[in-house]
């Protein structure tokens, strides 16, 4: 009986020092406060880049690793926001901290960020079947389950995400599972893209989802008119494209930029571009000669 009173305070003692608190993530700031001079670690389970102020860059350390954060404060920090954005789906998920003075207190304990009860209907999902439906069939497993349908188009999809992107603040991205992010060429040759009308165009990024990826494409006027645009005077295998905005400005003007978005299939948009065709070069053309007696040119 003694040695069973010894172990049980040990056995209490180290399940305190590894409980976790649990924050359930319902789209509302969360509160994590730190201590000065003392590491907090908020578990995510996701691969996350940290948006911070600069001001916090001599007084906050931030380091971020295997679905882990570490936080460790050298100095009293005021209420701050920080952004979590997920690499992989673009989701934000926004705490605020504050930072004081520990001495005397115990340890914070270490927090668990989860997602709460809460689900928004979105790009793959579908409203919950009822358990008590007499015609939902329980013998079905996940794998037999039939299909789910998609509410939205991918394209549609995609053109939000990408406009999302370029001109929502972060915080206000919705979250698409299974977006990733596509690298290009940022010079790419999009002379042709609209040779009609009298614009240039600049590669910004793209995205991609299953067989479809969007790319985001700037364009600006280069004339003193403004310019009415229309996506059939765009030049390449596009299977969707969206203005961004309808119209062009004047060049000089700040309504003479826009962003075209381009959806593309099973190919990048440099593959979905018509070929640029090269100038003759006059000095490399072939001579044209006369037949002696003949009535027409060979």
């Amino acid at each position: 009986m003694r040695r069973l009173n010894l172990f049980l305070p040990l056995w209490l003692g180290c399940v305190t020092a590894q409980a976790i608190e649990l924050m359930p993530w319902e789209r509302l700031p969360l509160a994590v406060p730190l201590h000065v001079d003392q590491e907090r670690i908020v578990f995510i389970d996701q691969n996350v880049r940290v948006g911070a102020p600069r001001a916090l860059g001599d007084t906050l350390r931030i380091q971020s690793t295997g679905g882990a954060l570490y936080l460790r404060a050298s100095a009293p920090i005021e209420p701050t926001r920080l952004h979590l954005q997920d690499v992989r789906t673009g989701e934000i998920i926004l705490i605020d901290i504050t930072a004081t003075d520990g001495q005397g207190q115990p340890a914070l304990e270490p927090v668990k960020i989860v997602k709460g009860t809460g689900t928004s209907m979105g790009y793959l999902e579908t409203p919950e079947t009822d358990a008590s439906d007499s015609d939902a069939d329980p013998s079905l497993t996940a794998s037999e389950s039939p299909p789910v349908s998609r509410q939205t188009p991918i394209p549609v999809v995609l053109i939000r995400y990408a406009a999302q992107n370029l001109y929502a603040p972060l915080r206000t991205v919705e979250p698409l599972p299974g977006v990733l992010a596509v690298k290009s060429r940022r010079d790419l040759d999009l002379t042709d893209l609209m040779p009609t009308q009298p614009v240039t165009g600049q590669w910004l990024g793209a995205w991609q989802l299953e067989d479809h990826t969007v790319s985001a494409v700037k364009l600006q006027n280069r004339a003193a008119m403004p310019i009415a645009l229309d996506p059939r005077e765009l030049r390449g295998d596009f299977i969707s494209a969206a203005f961004q905005h309808p119209h062009l400005g004047p060049t000089g003007f700040a309504s003479d930029t826009t962003v075209v978005y381009l959806v593309t299939r099973g190919r990048s948009l440099a593959q979905a571009l018509p070929p640029v065709l090269s100038p003759v070069d006059a000095s490399t053309a072939l001579t044209v000669s006369t037949v002696p007696g003949g009535d027409h040119d060979q």
